[in-house]
């Protein structure tokens, strides 16, 4: 029996760990030969070299493509972009996959999605349908949206909006966040087991906090970590545990403050360039909220019953579970906004909250999808059209 091959790309920590029990399963898959293409954050020295991440969990990576440039401003990004293109090209050419398995709304998958689909790939694409709308990753997603052919979006409303964007109803599946499952299925570290791993001794309050850049805004970076540092620094007996931003534009600017503003209360903050899933699923089970403007506060926090500040408008367009709380990205707001989370109140409010994105069992019903679904003819896309009332 010819085994059909799908090749999963990944280009970040973040993204390998949402995918790590599809990838388990698609390994486990006698009919499947799976693939696996490592690019982007994973290979490079300053964003802690995650590919090694990926091996010593038992995957082999069939290519590393090198396509990050050193530099995080508009040209660079770009640059990168047209490396990375170049590189996908060639991969795609030697691998010869069936079918290519992608996740979200970065400039590493975009280019992934353009050659393959100039190579007439399927392609298969998680969490599409989102909203977020103060990050390029919003034309990003719905661009990958319509260079796919199967859809394996997180809810109901996604499906919807994925339909919408002229996709037939029968090539979009709700199978849950990917997430959700790495908090059902891993054993998380115990406190003790957890200060341990990241030699640090968290104190009697705990805040996580990452924090990204706003990249459809100019020159914000700067000005609105300072407000959030400044913010973080009136809690008493808090400890702050930092994880680093993104290779985004103006990234580097937030790890820099980061960086000094550690150094200099070395006595209640730490900052890791990467967690890997395990410490950073077990960082939100011992602290008491998640602070910054990163999905995971959104998609995963709730289903540990824990309180989210999500600062500013990075994740603006989302499903917001009750246990979220919303504030402008200056210095009184975001203050006020951690108050209120770390309240008794809100988080007897937290702890009720039920996670809108599903229950954590995603990877299954993805494998059985792409197992199944029948490739031949399914590059021809009819786009589906809705009848709807448009406003006056």
């Amino acid at each position: 029996m010819t085994k059909r091959k799908i090749c999963v790309v990944t280009g970040t920590r973040a993204e390998y760990g949402l995918f790590y029990w599809t990838l388990r399963k698609l390994q486990e898959e006698p009919g499947i030969q799976l693939q696996i293409v490592v690019t982007g954050m994973h290979l490079s020295p300053e964003f802690g070299l995650t590919y090694q991440q990926i091996e010593k969990d038992g995957f082999n990576i069939d290519r590393k493509l090198e396509m990050l440039l050193s530099s995080d401003t508009a040209p660079g990004i770009t640059k990168s972009m047209g490396v990375g293109l170049l590189g996908f090209a060639d991969a795609f050419a030697e691998l010869q996959p069936d079918l290519i398995l992608v996740l979200g709304d970065r400039y590493e998958i975009l280019m992934a999605a353009s050659a393959a689909m100039i190579a007439r790939i399927p392609i298969a694409h998680c969490h599409g349908g989102e909203a977020t709308e103060g990050v390029i990753d919003e034309s990003i997603r719905h661009s990958i949206t319509k260079m796919s052919q199967i859809h394996l979006v997180s809810t109901e409303v996604f499906r919807k909006r994925v339909i919408q964007l002229g996709e037939s109803p029968h090539t979009v599946f709700n199978v849950g966040a990917l997430g959700i499952e790495n908090i059902n299925r891993l054993e998380l570290l115990s406190r003790e087991a957890f200060e341990e791993s990241i030699q640090f001794k968290l104190g009697a309050r705990n805040i996580l906090v990452t924090f990204h850049p706003i990249t459809l805004e100019k020159s914000s970076a700067e000005s609105q970590t300072i407000e959030l540092l400044k913010a973080l620094d009136e809690q008493e007996n808090t400890s702050i545990l930092f994880t680093k931003a993104n290779a985004d534009t103006d990234g580097r600017i937030i790890n820099q403050l980061i960086d000094q503003y550690v150094q200099e209360h070395s006595n209640k903050a730490i900052a890791h360039t990467s967690l890997g899933q395990l410490r950073y699923l077990s960082a939100i089970r011992h602290v008491d909220a998640v602070v910054g403007n990163s999905s995971s506060g959104l998609l995963e926090v709730p289903s540990f019953k824990k309180p989210t500040v999500n600062i500013g408008d990075r994740q603006k367009g989302r499903i917001m579970p009750d246990s979220i709380i919303n504030c402008n990205p200056d210095y009184l707001s975001i203050k006020n906004a951690i108050q209120k989370a770390l309240s008794p109140d809100f988080r007897e409010i937290s702890g009720s909250v039920r996670n809108p994105y599903g229950e954590g069992n995603a990877s299954g019903q993805i494998v059985e999808i792409l197992k199944n679904i029948r490739l031949d003819n399914i590059l021809k896309k009819k786009f589906y059209d809705i009848n709807f009332e448009l406003p006056n």
